[in-house]
């Protein structure tokens, strides 16, 4: 089975691309490299282009059996500032992918979304039939694609699954891939980054949230464990599965404070961290109802014990000089966000 990986060089594309060669599938990566890394590339060809390029998409779809669609822009803040790009890029290329597939005569298709759909929960744990209600244009844009994905099915055939992602985090066991966001924007690599001296301070936005300690509580999965829950929806569509929202966490929480802590211990080292207002439109606790994903595909996360996750990022940032080049070629200030 060949499959083309959309935005397959960026951090859990990349994962999951691994994961894909391991299981014997072939993946074929289809990304523009404007957030994605060229080094990520190692288990499958590149195909440098952007979903816009119609005639680049046409002849990558003739090649493969189904899509996994990762690539999109997925900054929240800068979703508020710049909704257009947003819409553009994920909607509006999304489509373009979908019917792209359809004239390609492939029906497959595993597409990344996220709990940001949900916006600010009525309950948690969160449960996939809870009402989605973004508060932001990133969100809102994924929703829109999980809501075509419905009609695309309904009228063309068209078969998917989405994957609802809480709090990605960790790196690849093995250290051969990790996160490489420019700029960083997730809490574990920049507690590790304000750790390791990279950065002076890491701000906590908000501090009065009701959890135990006053910050936001968040579900954490590591990439790897991710990364298998794709290939096992990939081939669950291969059996017939269908027109799921699947939610991908733990049902586990660790607020901010946790997250710092742990970091603290995996590298001996102090997180100087300080008190910032709360981001607009922040839920006080975001924990998945991961049910569903282990009832249909058989998903446990092995590795997303807050320890690990840390432990295997550590280990990324500490040693990896490809992110570290990234960041010195795109300009990155380092700036704590």
């Amino acid at each position: 089975m060949r499959v083309l990986v959309t935005g397959g060089a960026g951090y859990i594309g990349s994962h999951t691309t691994k994961a894909l060669f391991q299981a014997g599938v072939e993946p074929i990566v289809y990304d523009d490299l404007s957030k994605g890394h060229r080094w990520a590339v190692q288990w499958g060809r590149l195909i440098h282009a952007d979903l816009a390029n119609a005639s680049a998409l046409r002849l990558a779809l003739e090649e493969v059996d189904a899509v996994i669609h990762f690539a999109a822009n997925a900054y929240v803040g800068e979703s508020v500032k710049n909704p257009r790009k947003y819409f553009q890029n994920n909607v509006v290329n999304a489509l373009s992918l979908l019917d792209a597939m359809l004239d390609a005569g492939v029906r497959k298709i595993v597409f990344s979304s996220t709990c940001a759909t949900y916006g600010v929960p009525n309950r948690t744990p969160i449960s996939e039939d809870q009402p989605q209600r973004p508060v932001n244009p990133y969100g809102e844009s994924k929703l829109f694609v999980e809501r075509a994905l419905r009609w695309y099915g309904d009228a063309y055939g068209l078969r998917w699954i989405t994957l609802r992602y809480f709090n990605a985090a960790g790196a690849d066991p093995e250290g051969e891939i990790g996160e490489c966001h420019v700029p960083e924007t997730h809490l574990v690599p920049l507690a590790i980054q304000t750790a390791l001296g990279l950065l002076p301070v890491l701000d906590v936005f908000g501090t009065d949230f009701s959890t135990a300690d006053g910050t936001a509580v968040r579900d954490y999965v590591h990439v790897t464990d991710l990364a298998d829950a794709h290939v096992r929806a990939l081939y669950a569509l291969e059996d017939g599965l269908s027109c799921q929202p699947i939610n991908l966490g733990t049902g586990v929480g660790a607020s901010v404070r946790d997250v710092i802590r742990t970091v603290q211990d995996v590298g001996g080292c102090t997180v100087n961290s300080r008190q910032a207002p709360r981001r607009p439109g922040d839920p006080a606790v975001l924990v998945a109802d991961p049910s569903r994903a282990a009832t249909v595909l058989g998903w446990k996360p092995r590795l997303s014990s807050l320890h690990r996750i840390v432990e295997t990022a550590w280990d990324w940032h500490s040693r990896s000089k490809s992110c570290a080049q990234s960041k010195t070629q795109s300009g990155n200030s380092g700036r704590s966000s």
